[in-house]
């Protein structure tokens, strides 16, 4: 199936181009090898393998506008909830679940982010919040 794909198109699409040196480095691999590799190396084909693979890029790590990931977020949070009361595990996961929806904008969440604002407001207008 991937025969005739060349393993650089996986990462990054770059061809293959080798100097001498890892040409003869690319042989003495190949040979010191076992077989059950070696099979996988035919199988998609020598020219096509590339031992001096590049490395993967670094995860994309998403992150809200004040630039915290969503555990930092929950943490943080948690952490400022834990001097108010002790909270149970729904409690927790709802948190976990708001700051995923928040950090990667999605609109029900923002819904709700919108909705408990306005929410909050309402209540401390009509004076049940001190």
């Amino acid at each position: 199936m991937f025969g005739s794909i060349p393993a650089t198109v996986f990462r990054d699409g770059t061809p293959q181009s080798l100097n001498e040196e890892q040409a003869v480095m690319k042989r003495e691999i190949y040979e010191k090898m076992n077989p059950r590799r070696r099979k996988f190396v035919d199988r998609i084909g020598y020219d096509n393998w590339d031992p001096f693979q590049k490395p993967n890029d670094p995860l994309d790590l998403r992150t809200d506008i004040t630039r915290r990931t969503t555990q930092q977020l929950v943490n943080e949070f948690l952490h400022y909830a834990a001097q108010k009361g002790e909270h149970g595990k729904d409690y927790a996961k709802g948190v976990v679940e708001c700051a995923l929806g928040v950090v990667n904008n999605d609109e029900k969440y923002l819904g709700i982010f919108d909705f408990c604002n306005w929410y909050y407001d309402l209540l401390k207008k009509e004076g049940h919040l001190i």
